[in-house]
């Protein structure tokens, strides 16, 4: 009894001191990282960064070809062309060409077309034998009129085996709390805030034309079509302002580690549930929004899925890639790269993010704890406005070299590993 009187004022400071452990562990590079000198980047012991691109513009996503060229789509146009094409020799790009009027996010290279997403419409190429876009021809325009406003914007694409693309329409709100979700649910679920599959072969294909995938993801931006589970896997971003809007609930705490950023594993008519849950990676379930009488103890509806993993709050996911390559070491075939964007929202907390990190998987699914892979992106300032670069596309080179775009000051950087 007098044991358990003495630790009893005591656990308050235990558990801060357990917070302050794993703050300090969770942001941590991979033991035996080593920084590379002309980047500044932190990455595990082995493997060597350097910028192979800068001042390109605002990159978002990338592919590569097997050629080692690499398209590269900007946000917006540069000297009035949206997509850049290096050719990788070593650690060397040059830039061949540029073309390509719309600004945007998404791109994709499959069976002899590249594909590519504004912010309403996607488009396509004809490559020829060289994966080429061939000279003077005009971009085919097969899905049009998705919604995009200011917010959530973007349109992530990604292809499956079977001559679908889907694309991301993000919820142009945080909760939906702009109508009375109690009354009448969320009007904009019908043609945002989800997933579509559209066809990749029929012009300007409207929301009827295509299949409404999976609803209930407020925005995705890290979209991949998992070959080893030949499944459809989103990194969804979460929600904000728990605190703002519910004091009497959250803490400013709660706030910035809250919600998850999840990783889903969709099937075709999935609901991950937003507006109305959210979910919480420090109890590890899913939990009912405080719009829709949440209080942070109560469980979400069992009809909305789990993710498959989930990470802290407001680290903004990027970028999604899938590990196929034989470069680098084998714990790393077939697992998942994630591009965190960095937050501007964990206060009273330090900003975080502004990483790359590794998601271990096995036979398709998650397996073990997440870790940091690449670091230093920012630099000493963790803030949209004062980091030095933000990472946010991934791509594959034919050798298994990694590719990360930086959308802030536009570098492009080359991940590779030498034993």
């Amino acid at each position: 009894m007098k044991i358990k009187k003495l630790i009893l004022p005591l656990l308050p400071v235990f558990a801060v001191i357990g917070l302050i452990v794993f703050n300090a562990c969770k942001d941590a590079p991979n033991a035996g990282s080593n920084t590379t000198a002309s980047t500044g980047l932190t990455v595990p012991a082995g493997f060597n960064a350097v910028a192979i691109a800068e001042n390109t513009g605002s990159p978002r996503h990338m592919v590569v070809t097997p050629e080692n060229d690499l398209y590269v789509h900007l946000a917006n146009n540069r000297k009035g062309k949206s997509i850049l094409v290096y050719h990788i020799d070593g650690d060397k790009a040059t830039l061949k060409s540029t073309f390509g009027d719309f600004g945007g996010t998404g791109i994709a290279i499959k069976d002899g077309y590249l594909y590519a997403s504004n912010n309403t419409d996607v488009f396509r190429f004809k490559l020829n034998d060289k994966n080429e876009v061939v000279p003077q021809a005009q971009p085919e325009r097969i899905v049009t009129g998705l919604i995009g406003r200011r917010m959530h914007e973007p349109k992530a694409i990604c292809l499956d085996n079977d001559g679908n693309i889907y694309v991301n329409i993000g919820a142009y709100s945080n909760i939906c709390s702009d109508y009375d979700p109690k009354a009448t649910g969320c009007p904009i679920l019908d043609s945002a805030a989800g997933i579509w599959q559209f066809k990749v072969n029929q012009p300007d294909q409207h929301y009827g034309d295509g299949v409404h995938y999976a609803w209930g993801l407020r925005n995705v931006v890290g979209i991949s079509w998992n070959q080893q589970d030949n499944q459809l896997f989103v990194m969804q971003h979460g929600r904000d302002a728990l605190h703002d809007l519910y004091p009497n609930l959250y803490t400013e705490k709660q706030s910035a580690e809250l919600p998850s950023e999840c990783m889903f594993a969709i099937k075709k008519g999935d609901n991950a549930g937003w507006p109305y849950v959210y979910y919480d990676w420090m109890q590890n379930k899913n939990m009912l929004g405080p719009e829709y009488g949440g209080d942070g103890k109560k469980p979400a509806d069992p009809k909305y899925i789990n993710p498959v993993a989930a990470y802290p709050g407001h680290y903004a996911p990027d970028g999604l890639l899938f590990y196929t390559g034989s470069q680098f070491p084998e714990k790393y075939k077939n697992g998942a790269f994630i591009a965190f964007h960095g937050s501007w929202n964990r206060a009273p907390l330090p900003q975080a993010g502004y990483c790359v990190v590794f998601q271990p998987f096995k036979d398709g699914k998650p397996d073990g704890k997440w870790e940091v892979f690449a670091d230093g992106f920012a630099g000493a300032n963790k803030s949209p406005g004062g980091a030095a670069h933000r990472p946010c596309g991934l791509a594959q080179g034919p050798d298994g070299s990694l590719y990360v775009s930086d959308d802030q000051h536009g570098t492009i950087y080359k991940i590779t590993y030498k034993k």
